[in-house]
């Protein structure tokens, strides 16, 4: 049969008109705002997975929305603002209203949005990169960056950053199996493996909006890590051991101020502790900043005698000015026999809230006939350093006294719990009127009050098991927090290389002229 030239033209016209295998189009957004909304709906999820909501299950999909929204529903050069807003929002339910009640400075009140903005820029050229690549590498390339941002604002100056506060895991305090492997991972493992979660969930349902199949080999890898993070916390899990009975002394003065305020705080914490000692307390552990004095110059006599008379040790905060102006915001165990042990000086002063403390830098155990004790303050409990280093000088016992507000009433004794497992100790807070607990080396609350008012005078009273004080993470430290570092510098470096061999190539082929 003969081909004519209008057969030609006919076939050709058909051919251009109706390819035969065109790729499935990336679908474009309609408008920002809900790409925005998206971002917003994963900052809610994560506030309804912290106390007082307890929704913890949460936080397994809740960055799923604003990854999508990112990556799919925002118009491209508004894709940053997605993350921008989930984080800001998740940032604002953590941190704001505390902020706020600390009566900080108003820069500091407005770090959500700051973030916000920061996040909004760092991540507006993701979306092109993960475009370009197929989508392979987002499961693990953003995770890792999120985890050398959270554990790098720990370091330094930065930890006026909050240190790990807000840090996603924290949400999974309830299930004490699934966190045994922080004490060879530390928390930033589990945060990654929290987050890659996340984005592997987020990377199957893009693909699926793309027309394309699921990503079953990362799904299934995923679901092989967290089946075997599972089971090796089922192997960590432990319990028994020597038990020390003690007791957390919580006054209920949140306000006091003034000598004689001072000194009716005095009196409580005196009672208080007679009382937990009649209950077979040998321990007592104090708020932060009590005392407005150094007890071996003021009330000594005092305070030796409830020691003595009542065989329990007292860990008895207290700050105050000395005569070279420096401030002292520290803690003295007070041992059974009417000893003082060397002061230890807050690690890590809360300097957005005006704390501070010009003493500090060692790290005093004190040994007793029940256990050897270590202490810190407040703050010291939102880092990983400072307990790991109570640990390995020796002790079994972290007393930590605080002084929080109503904001992390129901929060921050979590952070305890990770504390307590990453180092196998057991960990006794004591507040001046919000939340108070004793916390195993497993992580299991022996006894606990939150009150938001901080009005609730309470004395805790409970025996716990000593902790060992060994673990892989005391040795390691927060290795897989060194580990993202490393892995997002080593990102950086390679999108970079192939950027720039990308360019060349370009430049080098005919088209390009």
């Amino acid at each position: 049969m003969a081909i004519t030239t209008e057969k030609l033209e006919t076939s050709a016209a058909s051919t251009s008109a109706t390819p035969p295998s065109a790729p499935p189009a990336v679908p474009q957004p309609s408008t920002l705002l809900p790409a925005l909304g998206l971002g917003l709906l994963s900052g809610v999820l994560v506030i309804l997975a912290y106390p007082p909501f307890n929704a913890w299950p949460l936080a397994f999909v809740a960055f799923v929305p604003m990854i999508v929204g990112q990556h799919r529903v925002a118009p491209p050069r508004w894709s940053g603002a997605v993350f921008g807003v989930g984080i800001g929002v998740m940032l604002a339910g953590a941190l704001s209203i505390g902020l706020y009640q600390d009566r900080v400075a108003p820069v500091f009140q407005l770090l959500p949005v700051f973030m916000a903005v920061i996040f909004a820029v760092a991540m507006r050229r993701s979306r092109r990169f993960h475009e370009r690549t197929g989508y392979r590498w987002l499961w693990i390339t953003t995770p890792l960056a999120w985890v050398a941002v959270d554990f790098g604002r720990t370091l330094g100056a930065l930890s006026a950053l909050g240190g790990t506060f807000a840090n996603p895991v924290y949400t999974l305090f309830p299930i004490k199996t699934f966190l045994q492997p922080i004490s060879v991972f530390g928390m930033y493992g589990l945060e990654l493996l929290l987050l890659v979660i996340n984005y592997a969930i987020a990377t199957a349902i893009i693909r699926r909006l793309d027309g394309k199949p699921l990503p079953t080999q990362l799904l299934a890898g995923v679901l092989a890590a967290a089946v075997a993070w599972t089971l090796l916390g089922a192997a960590l899990m432990g319990s028994g051991g020597r038990t020390v009975r003690v007791a957390a002394i919580q006054t209920g003065t949140d306000g006091y101020h003034g000598d004689a305020q001072m000194e009716a705080r005095l009196q409580r914490d005196i009672a208080q502790t007679k009382a937990a000692a009649a209950q077979g307390a040998k321990l007592a552990v104090w708020s932060e900043g009590g005392l407005p004095y150094d007890p071996t110059t003021s009330h000594t006599a005092e305070l030796q005698a409830l020691a003595r008379d009542n065989n329990i040790a007292v860990s008895i905060g207290y700050g105050y000015d000395d005569a070279k102006h420096r401030h002292h915001n520290e803690v003295r165990l007070l041992t059974p026999d009417g000893k003082f042990s060397e002061p230890y000086g807050k690690d890590h002063p809360g300097t957005f809230a005006g704390d501070y403390s010009d003493t500090g830098g060692t790290y005093p155990v004190t040994r007793t006939s029940f256990g050897a004790i270590g202490t810190v303050i407040c703050y010291d409990m939102d880092f990983t350093d400072t307990a790991r280093k109570m640990t390995r000088n020796g002790a079994r016992l972290i007393a930590a006294s605080s002084s929080d507000v109503f904001a992390i009433a129901d929060t921050h004794y979590t952070h305890l719990i990770f504390r307590a497992i990453e180092n196998r100790v057991a960990t006794v807070k004591g507040d001046k009127g919000y939340d108070s607990a004793v916390i195993d080396p497993w992580g299991r609350v022996r006894t606990l009050t939150t009150n938001p008012s901080g009005h609730g005078q309470r004395t805790l009273v409970a025996n716990v098991p000593l902790g060992s004080g060994k673990s892989p993470y005391i040795s390691l430290g927060d290795w897989m927090g060194w580990l993202a570092l490393l892995g997002t510098a080593g990102v950086i470096v390679a999108a970079k290389v192939t950027a720039r061999r990308r360019t060349s190539d370009d430049a080098e082929s005919p088209s390009a002229a």
